[in-house]
């Protein structure tokens, strides 16, 4: 699998990485899941990212993973409130206090980056949440600091000298970013995991659509709707559900400053599906232009923020 240096982290990232935000996978039987995890990792793919409001989803890493944790970057996340610890949302007490249970949790001395997850542009100001991860940091406990979010928010973070990596949405339906959040990222050298790069299959019928992602898969199902593109506009053929998946994979790999984006699944079919796809590269400039416009016409008062 394709790799790249993860911008200043220095680390050595594939190109596709594994989210582990549909927790609902550890509903399934769980040394299948485990299973399915191990063969990722055999494929090539080197970053898992989680955190800690998924619920159950550090300590399923950490039992079924640890053993290979030298063989991956391991990402989580912080910062919201959780019942049973200490201290208010983006606090000191409580930041420090996940990361210290997501180290147990995750059977590990240390985790590769820290994410503060998806706070507001008000709380990255104030100081206090990212100070907490800079101690954290620099206490050894993680490795670099980063952010998930965003728009305005997220581009505001990456230009702060203690943010090394900035995790937010870029699809074929989600394209703000593109414009608000990568430039900045790549002036300042800030690692880029892209998360939703397959849109939460907008093309699908909503009812098909479960669980956590139903609120985005709605919003992204009506804007692929207004956007109005057909297979047939990019020459692909075949099986439309795997046509699609294909552009939108690799127009969020074709972006600049993108260095990994996360695909989260029960199925290790699907997963094998998106290495072949990751395999074949960004879209060619042409389609990915063609989706670009498409995406501006139909959101043409500018209102398709993307979806934090």
């Amino acid at each position: 699998m394709t790799k790249t240096t993860f911008g200043k982290t220095g680390l050595s990232v594939a190109a596709l990485g594994f989210g582990c935000a549909p927790a609902s996978y550890l509903k399934t039987e769980r040394v299948a899941a485990a299973a399915m995890l191990n063969r990722m990792l055999d494929l090539g793919v080197n970053l898992i990212d989680t955190a800690a409001s998924y619920p159950g989803s550090e300590a399923f890493l950490g039992e079924f993973l640890a053993h290979r944790r030298g063989q991956f970057t391991l990402v989580s996340k912080c910062g919201q409130k959780e019942a049973g610890l200490p201290g208010e949302a983006w606090s000191a007490g409580l930041i420090t206090a996940q990361v210290e249970r997501s180290l147990e949790l995750l059977k590990t001395d240390t985790i590769d980056v820290m994410l503060l997850h998806s706070c507001s542009h008000e709380v990255l100001t104030k100081g206090e949440a990212l100070e907490a991860l800079v101690a954290a940091r620099d206490a050894g406990k993680i490795k670099f600091v980063g952010y998930s979010g965003d728009n305005e928010t997220a581009a505001y973070a990456a230009g702060l000298e203690d943010v090394a990596v900035i995790e937010t949405s870029v699809n074929i339906v989600d394209q703000r970013n593109i414009d608000i959040v990568l430039p900045v990222c790549v002036q300042n050298n800030v690692g880029v995991i892209a998360k939703r790069p397959v849109a939460n299959a907008a093309w699908k019928d909503l009812a098909q659509m479960q669980g956590l992602y139903k609120s985005y898969a709605k919003v992204y199902t009506e804007r692929f709707a207004k956007i109005g593109l057909k297979l047939e506009d990019f020459g692909f053929t075949g099986e439309p559900n795997a046509a699609w998946a294909e552009i939108a994979l690799r127009f969020t790999l074709a972006q600049p400053g993108v260095h990994c984006a996360i695909v989260g699944t029960t199925n290790v079919k699907n997963f094998e599906a998106n290495v072949a796809v990751e395999r074949k590269g960004g879209l060619v400039p042409g389609a990915v232009r063609k989706l670009r416009q498409a995406f501006i016409q139909a959101d043409s008062k500018g209102e398709w923020m993307g979806l934090t």
